[in-house]
């Protein structure tokens, strides 16, 4: 079934669509949504989607799930090798409700490589079914790794948090910025984990490193992009860099 010629009456049997693409450094996709879910992944670069509701940002090998009728806008960071996969609602029960990142496995990789060359999934085709329900359990199965900027919503806080995405290398304290909009540490704190779910710390170093990412893949060096997120050296940000990712950047990076 999938090696046939489609028309529109096979639309409703598909359960899976997909697309391929490569993006220059520096290219965005402005803001819009899919009737289907997705799950966009970079085989090479960095992709950062934007959303009213926060940011995620994919490394090499990670993907980023966008449910259906999310708006969304994605910014590329070094040239990067987009492959989409566009899935049926109603067939993914157990996803998440929100966006997030998806680690990527070397099955995942494989079962989204394969989708991709068929170009659709047709529940009609026993081998197009099986595809489709191992793409989806791995998907579940899948580690996701709290790489996400949620924003918070309150006017005050959402200052903050844009302020330090156009400024990560900002070298103030949590007490001072919290004075910066008129309360307490403890406020800022449990305000932003009410709000984002992560902690005041813990967001603005994934702040940092989302720009550090992006920065990365467009070819700048380590010790200008330690700098500019904050570092006071390229080895500290090594160190850091090395306990989120396990590798250090150079290595990252050449084996993506």
């Amino acid at each position: 079934m999938s090696g046939k010629r489609r028309t529109l009456a096979d639309e409703e049997f598909f359960v899976v669509r997909s697309s391929a693409a490569g993006l220059a450094s520096g290219s965005l996709i402005e803001r819009h949504q899919h009737e289907w879910h997705q799950l966009i992944y970079a085989a090479s670069g960095v992709m950062t989607v934007w959303t009213e509701r926060g940011s995620w940002v994919t490394p090499p090998h990670w993907a980023i799930w966008v449910p259906a009728g999310v708006v969304h806008s994605i910014r590329f960071a070094g040239l990067t090798e987009m492959r989409t996969l566009y899935l049926r609602p109603g067939r993914t029960r157990a996803m998440p409700a929100g966006c997030t990142v998806i680690a990527v496995s070397d099955f995942l990789r494989a079962l989204i490589l394969r989708a991709v060359d068929l170009g659709v999934l047709d529940r009609r085709a026993s081998v197009d079914r099986a595809l489709a329900t191992l793409l989806l359990d791995a998907l579940r199965t899948q580690p996701t790794p709290a790489f996400d900027l949620p924003l918070p919503e309150a006017p005050e806080l959402r200052r903050v948090a844009e302020d330090l995405l156009r400024d990560p290398a900002d070298g103030a304290s949590g007490a001072a910025i919290a004075a910066r909009i008129g309360v307490g540490i403890r406020t800022l704190e449990r305000r932003f984990a009410a709000e984002t779910g992560l902690s005041f710390g813990r967001w603005r170093r994934q702040a940092r490193f989302a720009h550090a990412l992006r920065e990365l893949a467009a070819g700048r060096a380590v010790k200008v992009v330690a700098a500019e997120a904050g570092y006071h050296s390229a080895s500290a940000f090594v160190a850091a860099f090395q306990e989120v990712f396990g590798t250090t950047p150079g290595r990252y990076f050449a084996a993506a």
